[in-house]
């Protein structure tokens, strides 16, 4: 899979923080977005667990009150880019001003500057790391659930979520509309089969 040839070439970005404790790092993209942000919040509380949010600009500003609920209950936020860029494919001077969209958007709702950013899809390029790296902690994964696929089951789709958490991994679930049926199945039992282990969820 292509992020994990950038794995090996941009060992500067920020793929997980292994350690001998027990934690995993929850991470959601997209949101924020009416009833799946708020149910993965209330199952969140459930477990006592702290996540970090990839959020889009543009759904901060349609749903500041979701967004403002995220940092109420001492969840952390990333930027995402406005629009949801694919670095690959867009110019760097739009790419940056995209960010500078969303970081507006973070700001203007919640007075908070977030030094975490994460490319949708994964896909940035050097010289978009380059100029960004300096300002902002570059956040990728070393745990890709795969909730988005419409051709995973949600059996499937918690197993291997399961099976490549280590201590200190950073998974990656969606909260948007076309992980809903995975994410409403696994995320629920991965709560809970690493909460039995003794496992806490932090923020990044």
């Amino acid at each position: 899979m292509g992020w994990i040839f950038q794995k090996v070439l941009y060992p500067s970005l920020t793929w997980s923080r292994y350690s001998s404790e027990k934690v995993i790092y929850l991470t959601f993209d997209d949101g924020p977005i009416p009833n799946l942000t708020e149910w993965v919040l209330d199952e969140l509380e459930q477990f006592n667990a702290k996540a970090t949010f990839f959020c889009v600009g543009d759904n901060i500003r349609k749903h500041p009150q979701i967004f403002s609920r995220i940092l109420e209950e001492k969840h952390k936020v990333g930027n995402h880019t406005f629009n949801h860029l694919n670095g690959w494919q867009t110019n760097d001077s739009e790419y940056f001003e995209n960010i500078a969209q969303c970081d507006d958007s973070i700001e203007n709702n919640s007075e908070i500057f977030t030094s975490l950013f994460r490319p949708p899809y994964g896909r940035i390029k050097k010289s978009q790391i380059e100029s960004i790296l300096p300002k902002k902690e570059i956040i990728m994964w070393d745990v890709l659930s795969g909730d988005f696929s419409q051709s995973i089951t949600p059996e499937r789709c918690l197993h291997q979520s399961i099976r490549h958490t280590q201590k200190g991994s950073i998974i990656v679930f969606h909260d948007n509309l076309k992980a809903e049926n995975n994410l409403k199945y696994v995320l629920p039992r991965y709560l809970k089969h690493f909460s039995k282990l003794g496992f806490e969820f932090r923020v990044l």
